[in-house]
């Protein structure tokens, strides 16, 4: 029985959806809720699970291209079998048993088979022009990608391919003539924008666009967090099974923040202000696909331990895509810490609808005035963006200063002063 596999509703504001991987092929042999493709939205990156038990028959959709919610993007026959022969699915002499794979396999295609480079839709195009299997070919795209170009590059010279372009590449054979100048040819590639990528774009231009947005700044010690840290990780970690971090005591701090000044955790809705009595702090995180924001919910309930887990999961899982839509919708505020990846002051920009975020930094040990002496403390920037529109800037500071004393003063979050 032939069974469609069918983009799913991942979200209500959702419409279509990128072919990410796949995770099989066509002649596979799958069970029931196995992944079969990887499906990329403009806010998460789903897989899309095996309906039946049964092998792939065909894939209607190819790498990088687009479906709509509700498409269908390929069919497989239901049943024990891998090849609709009856046989048992390790038979490897049955020559119809899956059709995609050639028996016997080549190292290079058994290699590529376990880790086989994304096909760009121009790249399989050009591939078939060319009379081309991908495996003859060196992908240079990001991430793996095949690109065109690099079919295009192959196919008029280079038996032994470098590097993408839109002429030859020079190579050790002296397929391509050097630049006159005798310096490396200078290169450019195209790569598609993932639809996280694309949509994490036009939040941003559109908050600036709408927003008025404001930073201000300041600066806390991180003395005191540091040396409670080094005194309790190892007890925490043995307690709770989990690293204790920075993340933890700033998620607290800004808790405290927001319940004394309210209006940066409220949201302009039409004409109206939105106020609340709870506090979702979302935690950017990077990814290869872009940047995502999981949402830790009524944080102000939480331990130290709960918020240091559900960041470690958050992570975790926005690494391997497993992160589920309904955990990126919502939130009240936002911290993104640059500090990880060295910066030492930013800028950030708020995420609609909210009306503030706080940026983290790099901790530094600079000299500061303490007590009328010079002395050397672990110092890091804090930067607050809000929107000029519902908070103002006594707000503002007042809320970022409160920040700063609660980290500079670890037992405030303990006795919520």
């Amino acid at each position: 029985m032939s069974v469609e596999l069918v983009i799913p509703q991942v979200g209500e504001s959702i419409t279509e959806a990128l072919i990410g991987k796949w995770l099989k092929k066509a002649g596979d042999h799958v069970e029931k809720d196995e992944p079969i493709v990887e499906l990329e939205t403009d806010k998460v990156t789903v897989e899309l699970p095996a309906p039946v038990s049964g092998t792939i028959s065909k894939q209607l959709k190819a790498e990088g291209e687009k479906a709509n919610i509700g498409e269908v993007i390929g069919t497989m026959e239901e049943g024990a079998g891998s090849g609709g022969g009856g046989g048992g699915v390790s038979a490897p002499a049955s020559a119809s048993a899956k059709p995609e794979r050639t028996p016997p396999a080549k190292p290079q295609q058994a290699q590529q088979r376990q880790g086989e480079p994304r096909i760009m839709p121009a790249a399989k195009r050009e591939l078939a022009q060319n009379n081309l299997a991908a495996s003859d070919v060196e992908p240079t795209g990001p991430g793996g990608r095949l690109l065109k170009e690099d079919v295009q590059r192959h196919a008029a010279a280079a038996p032994q391919p470098l590097a993408a372009s839109h002429s030859a590449a020079p190579s050790s054979s002296a397929a391509a003539p050097p630049s006159r100048d005798g310096a490396p040819a200078r290169l450019e590639e195209l790569t598609p924008m993932t639809p996280i990528r694309k949509r994490t774009a036009q939040r941003l231009v559109m908050a600036q666009q709408t927003a008025a947005l404001l930073t201000t700044f300041n600066e806390c010690d991180m003395s005191a967090v540091m040396a409670l840290r080094t005194k309790y990780k190892e007890a925490f970690e043995k307690a709770h099974g989990v690293k204790l971090g920075f993340m933890s005591f700033f998620v607290k701090a800004v808790v405290e923040g927001l319940r004394a000044f309210p209006r940066v955790n409220s949201e302009i809705r039409g004409e109206d202000i939105v106020s609340r009595n709870y506090q979702d702090i979302g935690i950017a995180v990077s990814t290869e696909r872009g940047l995502l924001v999981p949402i830790i919910r009524s944080a102000a309930d939480l331990t130290f331990a709960s918020i240091e887990k559900t960041i470690a999961d958050f992570g975790a899982r926005a690494k391997a895509n497993k992160i589920k839509l309904d955990e990126l919708e919502g939130g009240t505020f936002t911290i993104t810490n640059g500090g990880i990846f060295g910066s030492l002051l930013s800028t950030p920009i708020v995420n609609p609808p909210q009306s503030g975020v706080l940026g983290m930094h790099a901790i530094q040990e600079r000299p500061i005035a303490h007590e009328g002496q010079v002395v050397i403390r672990p110092m890091m920037y804090l930067a607050l963006t809000y929107d000029h529109r519902i908070v103002d800037g006594r707000e503002a500071v007042s809320f970022l200063k409160r920040v700063k004393d609660v980290i500079e003063d670890p037992s405030r979050a303990l006795l919520e002063l």
